[in-house]
């Protein structure tokens, strides 16, 4: 019976105390199927001894009454030829194999009684194995789903996110750059025209002087001009 109450332990066991505790909980669900799986073959193993144990019971009991029908008979023709010796040796027979007889009825009954019992708990068992086979896949897609959900938790609230982290401060330090960039770019265009300005100023007023000097040289200048 401890083969019985081994796999009975076994159903028993708190599935989401072993996915809490176990490192890999699909590993541990397919170990745990293997283990039923073993201890259901060792079950088959002992329920087809207790079934071979009451044949052979049905067959000694057989072979005692057929005994005891033979030396019935015996004794009878033994006393149809007048030898009373052989009949009560024949007699005798007779009830060894009666003794018989009501030794093996009920220690057979007892055995069907056994052999009936561990067929129904091994059918039951077996039930149950088929049914953890199909919980095996199911739990195992529960733990993936989980695993993947707990990473997408952990993304969210902060914990493994260096890399979008860095990404942000990247692309931060890239949009101050090209800020930096423009002004620069605005400030240089500033000055450039500043710097024209003035150049027209410089330019406007060489070619002013030029021109009065170009006048005076030709006598083209009104007296009160050449005097300046």
């Amino acid at each position: 019976m401890s083969i019985f109450k081994r796999i009975a332990d076994i159903f028993k066991a708190n599935v989401n105390d072993v996915l809490d505790k176990a490192e890999d909980p699909e590993k541990m669900l397919k170990q745990m199927v293997i283990e039923m799986e073993q201890s259901v073959n060792k079950a088959t193993l002992a329920v087809a001894q207790a079934i071979a144990n009451e044949k052979s019971l049905e067959r000694k009991l057989e072979k005692a009454r057929k005994d005891k029908e033979e030396w019935e008979h015996k004794a009878m023709v033994a006393l149809q030829n007048n030898r009373e010796d052989l009949a009560k040796a024949a007699l005798e027979k007779k009830a060894i194999a009666e003794r018989n007889i009501n030794d093996l009825v009920p220690i057979l009954e007892q055995a069907r009684q056994t052999s009936n019992k561990l067929r129904q708990q091994l059918d039951q068992l077996k039930s149950k194995l088929d049914e953890a086979r199909t919980r095996q896949s199911t739990l195992i897609a529960r733990s993936q789903a989980a695993k993947a959900q707990k990473q997408i938790a952990q993304s969210f609230s902060g914990v493994g996110t260096d890399a979008f982290s860095k990404f942000d401060k990247f692309e931060g330090k890239i949009e101050k750059l090209e800020a930096e960039a423009s002004a620069f770019e605005q400030l240089a265009g500033e000055n450039t025209s500043l710097d024209e300005e003035f150049k027209k100023l410089t330019s406007s007023k060489d070619v002013e002087d030029e021109l009065l000097a170009l006048k005076a040289k030709m006598g083209m200048l009104p007296p009160n001009q050449e005097n300046q």
